[in-house]
């Protein structure tokens, strides 16, 4: 069975740093990209980072671009995503998911991956 399960969330203030960690298991993780994908209250899914496979490879949304990084450690079936300079508009929860191969890489579309975690919770506030 595959799981990605994600922690790290919390609540921050602006300016603030967080990092999280998504844990893979149930499949060859290092065979895979994967991505972070956020949900804003009221707002539907937004891609926000993508790794390739051997983790030499990595995309960002504009929103994150500088402010972000993602990383994975295949050897511990771990994706990570550092976020730092928070800001309001990044309060969201944050999912793992496993794209499905060939579609594109910045695709927000649930339906274009095929696994997805269960979320963990980030808060930007004063």
């Amino acid at each position: 069975e595959v799981q990605l399960v994600e922690s790290g969330g919390g609540m921050v203030q602006p300016g603030g740093s967080l990092r999280l960690s998504c844990v893979a298991s149930g499949f060859t993780f290092s065979l895979y990209t994967m991505s972070w994908v956020r949900q804003a209250p009221g707002k539907g899914p937004e891609w926000v980072s993508a790794v390739r496979s051997d983790g030499a490879t990595t995309y960002y949304a504009d929103s994150v671009e500088g402010r972000f990084t993602i990383s994975r450690d295949n050897a511990k079936n771990t994706l990570y995503l550092q976020m730092n300079s928070l800001k309001a508009e990044d309060t969201a929860l944050y999912y793992c998911a496993r794209p499905r191969p060939g579609v594109q890489i910045t695709t927000s579309k649930k339906d274009e991956y095929d696994y997805w975690g269960q979320g963990t919770r980030v808060t930007v506030s004063s």
